[in-house]
């Protein structure tokens, strides 16, 4: 028999158990859409607010497997109970219900799921989906016809555990125990995804070693040189900001979620020039010719210094050289200037020379064309055959006060000012500097003399004149060194070993690398300064190079005329600082490669401690030679024009040969 409806004639026990079940369905259904919608809400582990929805999940679910399970599982029997009834809310076909809830429920699983996982993600999605997927309302004779069909989705029919494990006996005990598994799993708070444990974050066996937040360093300010991590910021603030000359704060940098510290902030606008904003009542109000050590918008003040040295040091390159008055000039000077170790460029050069060439102007342009357009020469004097150069980058020369210097003859009797010394200073932001060459009195025995010389250099010396002393307490008019803060002496002090040719020569063989321990035993200025007869108060730095002086021209081989000169360190790098610790030497050699005279140039690399100053020194408001500037630029761009067209030539050339 059939009812109106066309559904077939049940007894009535049959309707009372599909009534029953309908119940529970319809309580489970919508428990498992409450545990999809808080698993998709939640961080991806599902739960059950109602333990009831477990144990009548469980229950029917027990329904589905063998006897020999049942009996070993227990579990307390659940009272079904009677739908709730719906809350109102807008009007909705039960098949956009069922697909919203369905719709949900498999996007939290997608999101759980392993993204590595080869098989097919509807299949690995419907296995974890424990519960079955919410359905519309239908009778509950309805639902007992239909087997409990599914109408949730298209293919939640196929995919569904429970309607899979109806659909053969032959695969129910595999079904089942699957089925147990997973539910186990859900008890625990665990969730499966194709058949697959969902594993819970990995966290590192031990704490992860501290960022360190000081990046402060030279490499990341010094020339010719990007850090690889800012290598796009260009791009990146062209399309953030518009324009990369603004000025930007350090607010702003920070907001942009671009450095993550001040130091990284110090150096990224250190980099790319990016100037600190200035508030129109300080232009107004200030007059950059007085002020005090702290004060907003000071030139030489602490926030500026910060803002281009990070940690408060420059690289400072000292290089002195006896050119014999050679009219002849290295072909290349980058290994003497610019040597690969390190490999960075300094923030200053000071190179004085002894007996230099004829044409002092040439020089200059040549140390230009080397150093290329990001340096500038700050100032450049000479006395007699005595010269001095101070090259600094472009970008700080307005922290430079103006620049004065002086001269001291220590051979009256000649004409031609060969022996001397030659002194300039200037203050950077708050440190004054004192650099002096010198060319003393030459003689393996004349030790006196040169003493002499340097006792009269540094009560000669008028410095400084102009430019305030920046502690005039620890200063003493009979000394110039002790005028300055950070004092470089170098130049041809003419002192030697005391030993014999022969001996010299043995000692050379015997340690042919770098290990001239022995020869420095038998040199006179380091007997001379552990006494403190001169340079009082100077240090040197540690000498692990060969004899600077005397060579054949263009030869590795010391001097082979009748003379037999004893090789001796003459050319000498000493400083010497107001305050411990300020400078550090990072690098004392000599280099060999150019042979154009008989002394080899010896050079030294610092790391010097730089001071915020005060407003009320002069300053040299960006004074540089812009004539020499332009002149070595284009020798420099001449000159790898003609290197590119030689290469040119030579690919192009070939030579054919018939045999």
């Amino acid at each position: 028999m059939s009812t109106p409806n066309g559904f077939p004639q049940h007894s009535g026990a049959c309707v009372t158990q599909s009534m029953e079940g309908g119940a529970v369905q319809d309580l489970h259904t919508k428990k498992a859409g409450k545990a999809a919608e808080k698993e998709a809400a939640g961080n991806g582990v599902l739960t059950f607010e109602d333990p009831l929805s477990v144990g009548i999940s469980l229950n029917e679910t027990l329904k589905l497997l063998p006897d020999e399970l049942k009996a070993n599982t227990k579990i307390k029997s659940v009272t079904p109970r009677p739908p709730r009834k719906p809350r109102l809310e807008r009007a909705a076909s039960l098949d956009e219900k069922s697909w919203r809830r369905w719709r949900r429920f498999r996007t939290s699983q997608e999101s759980l799921t392993d993204p590595n996982e080869t098989s097919s993600s509807n299949g690995s999605l419907q296995e974890a989906s424990l519960s079955p997927p919410v359905r519309g309302r239908a009778s509950p004779c309805h639902q007992c016809c239909q087997q409990n069909s599914l109408h949730s989705s298209p293919d939640a029919s196929e995919a569904s555990p429970v309607g899979r494990s109806r659909g053969g006996t032959s695969d129910l005990g595999k079904r089942a125990s699957e089925i147990s598994s997973a539910f186990g799993g859900l008890l625990r708070g665990k969730a499966f995804a194709g058949g697959k444990p969902r594993l819970s974050q990995i966290m590192p066996a031990r704490p992860l070693p501290p960022m360190e937040l000081n990046v402060a360093s030279h490499t990341l300010r010094t020339a010719n040189r990007i850090d690889s991590d800012c290598m796009d910021y260009r791009h990146y603030s062209q399309h953030k900001f518009g324009r990369v000359s603004s000025s930007l704060s350090d607010t702003r940098l920070h907001g942009n979620g671009m450095v993550y510290d001040n130091c990284s902030t110090d150096s990224m606008k250190s980099m790319f020039s990016l100037l600190t904003p200035i508030r129109s009542k300080d232009v107004r109000s200030r007059s950059y010719l007085e002020g005090s050590l702290l004060a907003n918008g000071a030139l030489l003040g602490a926030e500026e210094l910060s803002r281009y040295f990070p940690d408060r040091n420059i690289g400072i390159f000292v290089a002195t050289w006896n050119m014999q008055g050679q009219k002849e000039l290295p072909v290349n000077l980058d290994d003497f200037l610019l040597p690969t170790d390190p490999d960075y460029a300094q923030d200053m050069y000071v190179i004085g020379v002894q007996e230099g060439c004829p044409d002092r102007r040439e020089w200059e342009i040549r140390l230009q064309e080397t150093l290329g357009p990001h340096y500038v020469m700050l100032y450049s004097a000479a006395h007699g055959v005595l010269y001095m150069s101070i090259f600094i980058r472009r970008d700080l020369i307005w922290f430079c006060s103006e620049v004065e210097y002086a001269t001291v003859t220590t051979r009256i009797v000649s004409q031609i000012k060969t022996k001397g010394a030659l002194g300039i200073c200037f203050t950077f932001f708050g440190t004054s500097f004192l650099f002096i060459t010198s060319h003393f009195t030459s003689g393996d025995s004349k030790v006196n003399e040169r003493k002499l010389d340097y006792n009269k250099t540094i009560q000669a010396l008028t410095l400084p004149k102009n430019v305030p002393d920046t502690n005039p307490y620890r200063s003493s008019s009979n000394d110039v060194t002790t005028r300055f803060d950070e004092v470089f002496w170098f130049g041809d002090f003419n002192f030697r070993l005391n030993k014999d040719r022969e001996t010299v020569d043995s000692i050379l063989n015997q340690n042919p690398e770098t290990d001239v321990s022995k020869l420095l035993a038998y040199d006179q200025l380091t007997s001379e300064m552990s006494r403190g007869s001169i340079f009082k108060g100077f240090q040197e730095a540690d000498i692990h190079f060969r004899p600077s002086y005397k060579f054949d021209i263009g030869k590795d081989s010391y001097d082979t005329t009748s003379k037999q000169r004893t090789p001796s360190y003459t050319d000498r790098v000493v400083y010497r600082s107001r305050y411990r610790d300020d400078i550090h030497a990072v690098k004392y050699s000599s280099c060999p490669v150019i042979k154009t005279s008989d002394h080899r140039p010896v050079f030294a690399l610092f790391r010097v401690k730089v001071r915020p100053g005060r407003d009320n020194i002069p300053l040299a408001a960006g004074q540089f030679d812009r004539e020499l500037y332009l002149i070595g630029i284009k020798r420099r761009i001449t000159r790898e024009l003609q290197k590119r067209q030689e290469q040119k030539d030579q690919k192009s050339s070939s030579i054919c040969s018939i045999s």
